[in-house]
């Protein structure tokens, strides 16, 4: 991912070709404003420091936000690094893109911790972001994405540091908010630098293996544009998608090394305009080719807990080759490329989103972890809930509920409701009674049988239980448990006094 250098005329033009009737005045008086600010300012790479700000600009533009956010990423260092204040912002851009601002400059304060409590820091700057705009996070993986670019200006140490705070904590984060594209990215140009032999290796497995599958690749896709010319479906798109280099690592990783068990290599994509039309995409590719057996997955019927919705099948091709499709209409394709930056895509300004589970808990990670050092305390769970890999769990209604990796049907009752996990007794995975520390695995249908008049959770759950949620409510209920039967005692010795 090598730097591009953007100029004001690119902005200015990707505006209006996207945007319908954008406020060109106020984006030029944006512009001249950051330019007079970092006038003479040099960037480590030697470039000119107005070329940051347009980097991140334009990013914003590509993903297609709001005017406001775009012109909050042109402002985005004026105050950290010039005489402009925050007041000046309001009178001339309104609240809206100084708040934004603001916010920006309050999570890019420099951080004077080191190691683990500067990791702590770090996300806790994240989250509180999250929690009060999101809008803020899509201006902070733009500003990243462009300072990934422009790494080599930076010592190794930094270079390091940069790339490591990157893959663990940006990219997850994007990743949960079903940005892709952007995760791809953040992944991509940190594996570089943190791994370098490794990203020179997968980068030679991948140019191999399109010079060895294009040609074949782009027959498989003139055929199943054909197949689709001949049905009723009007407006289509058929492209190659290749995988990407820390994907691919860390695929061969979990299966020793073996790339023929790699199948998804270069995938193919068709984008179709509703939803009857993926299924009928999906027969045709099925009447002409053989599906690999445990390989059709409908995240149209059951998303995605971020919102993600295709097609996925895997077939045998002509001379047994196996291909990968996948299958979305143009609303999921966004959604699955911006995630719920999606919402924001040449609409509104607006900050609401429709919260899942974990964002509402990053507003209660707020109130609760007000000093560094409960933070500290509490960061490992938080590391599991928020950014380990995800499982994704049915009830017997077939409502999905997103879980960390390793969760036990103890973290699904509590991720259910309080009450089902205080009173849980049993749990049935796919009909067959297991143990409540049974690690679950994506795909599992979980059944919790209660007992209205058990007391509470049993405090050895905290030994297996994995989400910080399951784990707060086991602590109360069994707080309240003891302190019940203290109570319970006095009570006692006080009956055999008298």
């Amino acid at each position: 991912m090598g730097e591009v250098i953007r100029t004001f005329e690119e902005l200015e033009n990707l505006i209006k070709n996207n945007y319908t009737n954008p406020d060109l005045d106020t984006l030029r008086r944006t512009f001249e404003l950051a330019n007079n600010a970092h006038a003479g300012d040099k960037r480590l790479t030697g470039h000119d420091f107005i070329t940051h700000p347009l980097a991140v600009a334009y990013r914003l533009a590509e993903m297609g936000l709001h005017l406001n956010v775009v012109i909050a990423g042109l402002l985005h260092d004026v105050v950290e690094d010039s005489d402009v204040t925050l007041d000046i912002l309001q009178e001339k851009f309104g609240d809206d893109v100084a708040s934004l601002v603001g916010s920006v400059t309050k999570l890019k304060h420099s951080i004077r911790y080191r190691g683990q409590e500067r990791y702590a820091e770090n996300m806790r700057k994240m989250f509180l972001a999250m929690a009060s705009d999101v809008r803020v996070v899509f201006m902070k993986f733009a500003d990243r994405l462009h300072n990934l670019q422009t790494l080599y200006g930076m010592p190794k140490h930094k270079q390091q540091r940069i790339a490591q705070e990157s893959l663990e904590i940006y990219a997850p984060i994007a990743s949960r908010l079903g940005m892709s594209e952007i995760k791809g990215e953040l992944e991509d140009a940190s594996f570089a630098y943190l791994l370098p032999q490794d990203y020179e290796r997968m980068k030679s497995i991948m140019d191999i293996k399109v010079r060895e599958k294009g040609a074949y690749v782009s027959r498989i896709i003139d055929k199943t544009e054909k197949l689709l010319q001949e049905t009723n479906v009007a407006e289509f798109q058929v492209h190659g998608r290749v995988k990407r280099l820390y994907s691919l690592h860390k695929k061969l990783n979990r299966y020793q090394g073996d790339l023929s068990k790699v199948y998804d290599l270069i995938a193919v994509r068709i984008i179709v305009q509703d939803v009857e039309e993926c299924y009928i995409a999906l027969g045709l590719l099925h009447r002409s080719w053989r599906p690999v057996p445990g390989r059709i997955k409908d995240y149209i019927a059951q998303p995605k807990p971020n919102g993600y919705q295709s097609l996925h099948t895997t077939v045998f091709t002509e001379n047994g080759e196996i291909v990968e499709f996948q299958i979305r209409t143009v609303e999921m394709h966004e959604l699955a490329e911006y995630g719920v930056a999606a919402h924001w895509r040449y609409k509104n300004g607006g900050k609401q989103l429709k919260n899942t589970r974990w964002m509402e808990e990053l507003a209660m990670i707020q109130k609760e972890l007000a000093n560094k050092k409960e933070f500290m305390e509490q960061l490992e769970i938080m590391k599991i809930d928020v950014f380990k890999d995800r499982i994704f769990v049915f009830t017997p209604q077939g409502d999905v509920i997103d879980l960390p990796e390793g969760a036990t049907p103890i973290d699904f009752a509590y991720a259910i409701h309080t009450e089902v996990g205080n009173k849980c007794t049993a749990a049935r995975v796919n009909d067959i009674m297991r143990n409540l520390d049974t690690p679950l695995t994506s795909g599992d249908i979980v059944e919790i049988t209660t007992d209205k008049n058990r007391r509470g959770p049993n405090p050895d759950w905290m030994k297996f239980a994995k989400t910080r949620h399951a784990r707060i409510k086991i602590k109360d209920a069994t707080k309240h448990t003891v302190k019940g039967w203290f109570a319970e005692v006095l009570k006692g010795r006080e009956k055999a006094k008298k």
